[in-house]
């Protein structure tokens, strides 16, 4: 089991930027350490949704339509962190965030088998 804690969440105003760090600890299992990360918020009476994920290497991303161009994810295997520099930030973004690990960078849900305990992002208009 991998543990996740987020950090980097805050108040913004529209057009601002803020950079989130999951630190990671653990591995997910007897005969593996690597895995994926990915980001999913999830915004009041909403459904948690997909922001961006990335592979164990770094090189492949892959983000929601909604964020694309003004978010970028990265990862520092050797810190065991993970990163969401979010730029042009919306009131829309407003969320909690969360990050996960999974077995392969995906945007599904149900497919991470560890969760961090979230980040609040808030984005004035």
């Amino acid at each position: 089991q991998v543990q996740l804690v987020e950090s980097g969440g805050g108040l913004v105003q529209a057009g601002g930027s803020l950079r989130l760090s999951c630190a990671a600890s653990g591995r997910t299992s007897s005969t593996s350490s690597t895995y994926a990360m990915g980001w999913f918020r999830q915004a009041p009476g909403k459904e948690r949704a997909f922001v961006a994920a990335i592979n164990w290497g770094g090189d492949s991303t892959y983000y929601a339509d909604s964020v694309k161009g003004r978010f970028t994810i990265s990862r520092d295997n050797a810190k065991n962190t993970m990163y969401l520099q979010m730029n042009s930030l919306k009131p829309e973004d407003t969320a909690v965030y969360y990050c996960a690990a999974a077995p392969i960078a995906n945007r599904e849900a149900w497919l991470y088998h560890s969760w961090g305990q979230g980040t609040q992002v808030t984005v004035s208009s």
